[in-house]
């Protein structure tokens, strides 16, 4: 039975029962219908998980001891161990300035100040602090001006040493993964020892030992509260809170003002974290920034010592020296953290320089170089110039500097000396030395001609004499009989290292040589025939004191001591009483003078039995400029290189011994006087019967063929006679 209720319901209108199924219904409909979507969404979040599980499980740490870029620090001789940036004459630092420190001189202010700044939970962690990532995420998401880190100290660390600087959320990861492996491989001690090391600092300044040296010129250790505050503010972005910009500079007022605030929010966390007292807080929020250094220009090596000196040249040498022979690369020299040690005495080299510019000291004077080598081989003093920062050519190396040779005159006669000593030549052997001298036949199949210095006949000379005034002709025909190829051997036995051609005019001094090679050279007379290669470092270390190199003297004996003897006594004589006298300094010397054709190069080499030098004068480069006028004089061997050389070894030799030189049995000392004039020949003109005065000091050279190829293959040179210029 139907009620009236029940009948008055409209037809086909759901009941609420009825709707509520529908709605089940419609529900269950969606959530099907986009159950793909579920699916997908439910697997990328799967895959999500197992990849961050991945990467805190899988991913290997690259090298838990990586190896980071330090600065090298270049000593002079008298630092023998502990070289660094206190006793350094120079620091090799490329881009990077670094310099590593151990974890007992790192202040607790400086500790504190990084902490509070950076990661104050940092020894609660385990390498990531997952509140502060949620906040930079989220952040980063809403892109609210600059992308936020949110890292810890160990985060950082991994991204300055094994990632990259790149802002995506997978190198994030990355970072955080490495982090964690990387605290449970070291303690926090040294993960925070190793980020102080790491972080930068601004002005190129690589961890707190370069910080506190680049902005406070002090070691770490010496750091104060403000100043470690300082530091620590600077490492969010130090380039806007450089407080010593200079005035120059459009940024200084706003980075000064950034470097306050920075600093002061530094000192906020401390007090918070309870660091420091509420008194230390005031004081260091009162103190200026007075003790922060300005803003420089890098020089080439860093606080040169005295580059006044010119000892950038020597230090550029060193350098060269390390990749070129050493066996370091240039990465080892600018970023490995050597400790280079040297073989220059600072005392000698400033002896050097104030030689060299006492003497030619006016603005338009030649250039001057000198090269001194000890007994021992080693390089105590190298001045190839003092304004490095124009000019890195040294004037003392020759090419290895950068430049070229210079021809020796004269002073390239001893090494014929030397080679017709070991022949068995007897110095008492005598030469007719005519004003002029043709020898047919003898430049490759034409005729040699030679003169002396001012067309001067000196008669006929012994080889003492005929070394004490330097004279031409003799040698000419010296050089013949011992024979070229012989005495160019003899030469490179001694010491040259330069590229020689056996030309019968080579030993008039016609082929380039550098300074260093003339005093290598005559380094083997003072060391009585045996020859040491010159060295200019004596060890090398890493920057925990392994030793990487260590120099090894080696001895070649090229004369024996008689022999020796015979050259050192021909020497000493020119220095007595031949064209050498103004090199005379109150201990007995042995040397010779060289000056090339129309006064290019004018030259003293010389040696006391403890030290070697060589001295040049020219202007330098492919200038054709003459000294023909300088200080009003016409400059031969014998007057400035003289000059500089006997002040130098006054100073260098104060305290060292002399010895004296012996004549040998058979030789017979120069005699100015004693000339005997020998009648004429058909090859030779008439000598005048005189013989010229030995001041001033000359000392002739010829004309070098215009070939450098060995005769047996060049065409033949001229034959003409040129003009010799003195010596």
């Amino acid at each position: 039975m139907v009620t009236e209720k029940s009948a008055s319901a409209p037809v086909g209108r759901p009941t609420s029962r009825r709707r509520r199924r529908q709605r089940r219904s419609e529900k269950g409909t969606i959530v099907w219908r986009w159950r793909r979507a579920w699916f997908l969404l439910a697997l990328l979040f799967v895959l999500g998980v197992s990849g961050v599980g991945y990467l805190f499980t899988q991913v290997p740490l690259p090298d838990k001891d990586p190896r980071l870029d330090q600065t090298t620090f270049v000593c002079a001789s008298d630092v023998t161990t502990g070289c660094n940036q206190d006793n350094s004459i120079a620091q090799l630092s490329g881009a990077v300035d670094r310099v590593n420190v151990t974890y007992d001189r790192l202040p607790p202010v400086l500790i504190d100040a990084v902490l509070a700044a950076e990661d104050r939970d940092f020894y609660n962690h385990a390498g990531v602090d997952p509140i502060g990532i949620g906040r930079a995420l989220w952040a980063n998401l809403r892109n609210q001006g600059e992308q936020q880190g949110g890292s810890t100290i160990t985060q950082q660390y991994v991204k300055n040493v094994y990632l990259t600087q790149e802002r995506t959320y997978t190198r994030k990861l990355k970072e955080a993964a490495l982090a964690v492996k990387l605290e449970r491989e070291l303690p926090k001690q040294e993960i925070l020892l190793r980020y102080l090391n790491t972080i930068y600092f601004g002005r190129g300044a690589y961890g707190v030992e370069a910080a506190s040296r680049t902005y406070f010129s002090k070691p770490v250790e010496q750091l104060t509260l403000p100043e470690a505050a300082y530091l620590a503010g600077l490492i969010r972005a130090p380039e806007t809170a450089d407080a010593n910009r200079g005035p120059e500079d459009r940024n200084a007022v706003a980075n000064l003002a950034t470097a306050v605030n920075r600093r002061n929010s530094v000192l906020d966390a401390m007090l918070v974290v309870g660091s420091i007292t509420q008194t230390e807080y005031g004081a260091a929020k009162a103190t200026k920034f007075e003790t922060v250094g300005p803003r420089t220009v890098q020089r080439n090596y860093g606080d040169v010592a005295n580059p006044q000196w010119g000892t950038e040249y020597f230090v550029d040498h060193v350098r060269q020296w390390l990749v070129r022979e050493g066996g370091f690369t240039d990465a080892d020299a600018f970023g490995g953290g050597l400790r280079v040690y040297t073989t220059i005495d600072m005392g000698m080299q400033e002896a050097a320089a104030d030689a060299v510019t006492s003497t030619l000291d006016r603005p338009d004077d030649p250039a001057g170089a000198l090269v001194a080598i000890d007994e021992l081989g080693a390089v105590r003093a190298m001045y190839g110039g003092n304004d490095f920062d124009n000019n890195k050519v040294n004037l003392a190396t020759g090419t290895l500097g950068g430049g070229g040779g210079r021809q020796p005159g004269s002073s390239f006669k001893p090494f014929a000396l030397a080679e017709a000593v070991a022949q068995g030549i007897p110095l008492t052997k005598t030469y007719n030395a005519p004003a002029k001298l043709v020898i047919p036949g003898a430049n490759d199949g034409q005729d040699w001609e030679v003169g002396n210095y001012g067309d001067a006949g000196l008669g006929r000379l012994d080889l003492v004499s005929a070394t004490a005034k330097s004279s031409n002709t003799a040698y000419a025909q010296l050089m013949l009989e011992v024979g070229p190829e012989n005495v160019v051997a003899m030469a490179k036995r001694l010491g040259i290292t330069s590229p020689l051609d056996p030309f019968p005019a080579t030993v008039l001094g016609t082929e380039e040589v550098s300074v260093l090679d003339m005093a290598s050279a005559y380094s083997t007379f003072a060391d009585n025939g045996v020859h040491i290669d010159p060295y200019v470092v004596t060890r090398v270390t890493d920057a925990r004191g392994m030793v990487l190199y260590e120099n090894e003297v080696t001895r070649d004996e090229v004369l024996d001591p008689e022999q020796a003897k015979q050259v050192n006594w021909a020497l000493n004589q020119v220095v007595e009483g031949g064209t050498g006298k103004g090199a005379q300094f109150g201990q007995p010397a042995a040397g010779k003078t060289g000056t090339t054709d129309e006064y290019k190069d004018a030259w003293f080499v010389g040696y006391t039995c403890r030290l070697t030098a060589a001295v040049w004068v020219g202007y330098p480069g492919t200038e054709s400029r003459l000294m023909k006028n300088v200080h009003g004089i016409e400059v031969t061997g014998g007057s400035l290189p003289a000059t500089i050389w006997r002040k130098f070894m006054t100073s260098a030799t104060r305290e060292l011994d002399a010895c004296a030189f012996e004549r040998p049995e058979r030789s017979t000392e120069v005699a100015p006087d004693a000339t005997t004039p020998s009648p004429p020949s058909p090859t030779s003109s008439t000598p005048t019967g005189t013989t010229p005065p030995i001041e001033p000091p000359i000392t002739p050279t010829t004309r070098p063929p215009t070939t450098t190829t060995p005769p047996t293959t060049a065409p033949p040179p001229s034959s003409t006679t040129i003009a010799p210029g003195p010596g």
